[in-house]
């Protein structure tokens, strides 16, 4: 097989990273059309005894290295949640970004991204470590909890203040919830399903859904209640009994998208 046709099946994500890379479609194609470009004016030059992916890459990071501008374009093309993303991490320097995307977004291992940027795995971790605080601290925002068991609400309530963000009630009973919801106007709910009076922790999420936006995970022990194809399915789900990590990536994640707490 040909060096061309072992590399075409890893160019769709090379141009993927190449543009959340540099915030810009036409300078991250720009890019890879100078990658390729490199490698087809000297083939013997591709890094030898790698994957053909990590070549690539690999080629592509010594252009971008070589010529790229630190500042990543403001206003970009796309609209909704990808420009929202794509504005955040504009908002980081390039080394943090380089590594947050080779691993969060490519997949790449911290090996992998240390050998592309070319510098030890244990920078490398710190990279990541300093472009996802640099995300935390451009997503805070207020926080309702809507849970009726005080250790969950509790524990809920803990990770929610580890991340930096406000806590602005924990409400047991739909009309708790709801007359909370009306009078902060949260920036995120968290909720559970089975509410202290029987009420409902997804009514309540309705009611509050009719008068703003705001996004919304539940943390439930009835997953299926939710999951009946009947009414609009929530995006995030968490089932009880919950791993705290991944109530925190839920929480990033739900905020890193939502247009309320996107840069200016």
């Amino acid at each position: 097989m040909s060096l061309g046709q072992q590399l075409h099946p890893h160019l769709p994500f090379l141009r993927r990273y190449a543009r959340a890379l540099t915030g810009d479609q036409m300078h991250g194609d720009a890019y890879v059309r100078a990658s390729l470009e490199a490698i087809v004016a000297a083939p013997e030059e591709f890094p030898a005894g790698v994957d053909p992916r990590l070549g690539l890459y690999k080629i592509f990071h010594a252009i971008w290295s070589s010529s790229h501008l630190d500042d990543v374009p403001a206003v970009i093309g796309p609209d909704g949640q990808e420009a929202i993303a794509q504005a955040r991490l504009g908002r980081l320097t390039p080394l943090p970004r380089q590594a947050l995307l080779l691993t969060a977004l490519e997949g790449f291992t911290i090996d992998d991204a240390a050998y592309l940027i070319g510098m030890d795995a244990s920078d490398v971790e710190a990279l990541v470590e300093e472009a996802l605080h640099a995300i935390e601290s451009q997503t805070r925002a207020k926080v309702l909890i809507i849970e009726d068991e005080p250790i969950i609400a509790m524990d809920i309530e803990t990770i929610v203040r580890d991340l930096g963000h406000e806590v602005t009630a924990i409400a047991v009973t739909r009309e708790d919830a709801v007359r909370e919801a009306m009078a902060q106007r949260p920036g995120l709910v968290l909720a559970d399903i089975q509410l202290a009076d029987d009420s409902s922790g997804i009514d309540a999420i309705k009611d509050i859904l009719a008068e703003f936006a705001v996004p919304v995970i539940f943390i439930t022990a009835f997953p299926e209640r939710l999951l009946t194809g009947e009414r609009p399915e929530p995006t995030f789900l968490i089932t009880k009994p919950f791993q705290r990590a991944t109530v925190k990536a839920a929480i990033s994640q739900a905020l890193f998208f939502d247009e309320a707490t996107a840069p200016a």
